[in-house]
């Protein structure tokens, strides 16, 4: 007989009480030959901020927006953002860049066809940096001046 799912669990260590959590976990764990269960520790994977993503907004994407034009058209910032994630997120899971192991940047759609479901809310704060200075040279390549985004009040 089988286990049942066993749900994901994260603890981060930062002290002697975590890791005899950690310890008091590991010694409960159900154990199945056929469906072991994976223990994986790494540095803590830091989420991009909400910052990051303010001034994504406010900046780059509202210059390239307002200054760039392709075949005689411009594109609203909503556009530009859905083209970037297809252009520029991750391919493939890079724990470097993305916070989950389980990131996918397509998805099988109903016509068969692939849909894209990745979020620039899938990278770490590296991921967001190396996204934003794809979307920066993108930009420059199109001659956008890019402005500081304004202060948050």
């Amino acid at each position: 007989m089988t286990r049942q799912k066993f749900e994901q669990r994260r603890l981060l260590l930062r002290g002697l009480e975590q890791v005899e959590r950690a310890v008091a976990l590991l010694r409960t764990l159900p154990l199945d030959e056929k469906k072991p269960l994976e223990v994986l520790v790494r540095e803590e994977v830091k989420a991009r901020k909400l910052d990051q993503n303010a001034l994504y907004w406010a900046g780059p994407l509202k210059d390239i927006a307002e200054q760039a034009w392709i075949d005689g058209r411009q594109y609203s910032a909503p556009v530009w953002h859905e083209f970037f994630k297809a252009e520029f997120l991750p391919d493939t899971y890079d724990p470097d860049l993305c916070k989950d192991e389980k990131y996918r940047k397509w998805d099988e759609g109903p016509g068969g066809g692939q849909v894209l479901v990745g979020s620039s809310t899938d990278l770490t704060i590296k991921g967001f940096a190396q996204y934003l200075e794809q979307i920066h040279a993108f930009g420059a390549n199109l001659g956008v001046e890019f402005h500081e985004a304004p202060p948050r009040g």
